[in-house]
């Protein structure tokens, strides 16, 4: 499972072959979740904090990250996506 992206102390990954809808996975310290290329919180725990900034860098990045998830349908290598700075 690749990272694509690291900032304040988040990971953001892609699974290869993962199910649908479309999304990433983030973690932080012992936290992980699932969310959508918009945002939205799928799945698991996330500080509030840490969620909104998760929820913003998706939003900016929501190209990159359809155009990631069609790599990994393709099991080709990913590219990495510029954090929050």
């Amino acid at each position: 499972m690749p990272t694509i992206s690291m900032f304040y102390g988040i990971l953001i990954r892609m699974y290869y072959d993962d199910h649908k809808p479309p999304h990433f996975h983030a973690y932080y310290e012992s936290n992980e979740a699932v969310f959508s290329f918009d945002g939205k919180l799928l799945k698991g725990t996330f500080p509030k904090n840490k969620l909104k900034l998760v929820e913003a860098w998706s939003i900016i990045h929501r190209e990159e990250l359809e155009a990631n998830w069609l790599l990994c349908k393709n099991s080709e290598e990913l590219f990495n996506i510029q954090p929050l700075s």
